[in-house]
This record gives C-alpha cells, sequence and structure tokens, in this order.
C-alpha cells in the first residue's frame, strides 16, 4: 500500500467515526525540512569546538595511533629486556 491509498483509508476511517481529516501526505515535508535544517544550525552554534565530530575523529585517531605506539615500544622493550612500564 503506498502514501496515497493509506491517505485515502485514513479519510474513509475519519469519515466513519466523525472525526477531523488527516493531512495529506507530503503537506508539512517542507515544514519539516526546515525545521530539521534549523535544529542542525542551531547545534553547530551551540557545540563547543571540542566536541564536534571532526574534532572528535581526530582525537580518537591519535588516542589510537598512541595506543599502538605504546604498545610496539613496550613489545620492542620487552624483547631487549629492558622494563616497561604498564599504563593504567
Amino acid at each position: 500500500m503506498n502514501a496515497g491509498q493509506q491517505h485515502l483509508l485514513d479519510l474513509y476511517r475519519a469519515a466513519q467515526r466523525g472525526e477531523a481529516a488527516p493531512p495529506a501526505p507530503g503537506a508539512h515535508a517542507v515544514r519539516t525540512a526546515r525545521e530539521i535544517q534549523q535544529w542542525h544550525h542551531f547545534r553547530a552554534v551551540v557545540t563547543a569546538p571540542a566536541d564536534r565530530l571532526p574534532s572528535r575523529i581526530r582525537r580518537a585517531v591519535r588516542s589510537a595511533a598512541t595506543a599502538l605506539l605504546r604498545r610496539e615500544t613496550g613489545a620492542a622493550g620487552a624483547r631487549d629486556g629492558a622494563p616497561t612500564r604498564l599504563s593504567s
């Protein structure tokens, strides 16, 4: 059943029950899209620069690279007989 058929069925049910007719499909699509766009603009203004997605990705890559380097240097130090420090 597509949206048009569903709307006709809803119109029939509303008429049978004496209720108000539901809005047509797509009647509020432009307003909804505009509200979503305004919400994204608002979030961009309110969100701190450090919490934005590019910063979070950058931090995650840095921490992963640091963890890999620590693991590699820790494994190399253990093979050489040098003491390794466990990170907490």
